[in-house]
């Protein structure tokens, strides 16, 4: 399931890529109020994101976020990791994450393949949506 920091950070990626301007930023306030996202819940989404080199932040009268990357080239699967982490349903198919599972033979296991399947289907949607494709 995806959080509800995965999904307000998308909404807040939509709204910048939107909304700015070459030459302006946005406030995080204008933001929360827009997309109706707790501000202060925001602000922790949008310093990961700039800590991602997704956004850039400015200080000041003329300061907000902006987009540091285009839109075209933010991808859903890039924000669900770094707001949630794996996208696959199991440990042993993680691709970034990967763990064995607990008592568990993978080389046994029916299990493995169909969720290699849904990790595999699911990332080649999330993997080629980028927020262009959501504006």
């Amino acid at each position: 399931m995806v959080s509800k920091k995965c999904k307000y950070a998308i909404k807040a990626l939509i709204y910048l890529a939107k909304n700015q301007t070459r030459d302006s930023a946005i406030f995080s306030s204008e933001i929360a109020f827009e997309e109706d996202i707790p501000k202060k819940f925001l602000e922790t989404i949008l310093r990961d994101l700039r800590n991602s080199r997704i956004l850039q932040s400015q200080r000041g009268k003329t300061g907000g976020y902006r987009l540091l990357k285009q839109p075209e080239h933010i991808y859903l699967s890039e924000v669900m990791r770094l707001m949630d982490g794996p996208i696959a349903l199991l440990p042993c198919v993680s691709l970034n994450y990967y763990a064995p599972c607990e008592g568990c033979n993978e080389t046994l296991c029916k299990l493995k393949t169909v969720f290699e399947s849904v990790r595999d289907e699911t990332l080649s949607v999330l993997g080629n949506t980028s927020i262009k494709d959501l504006i």
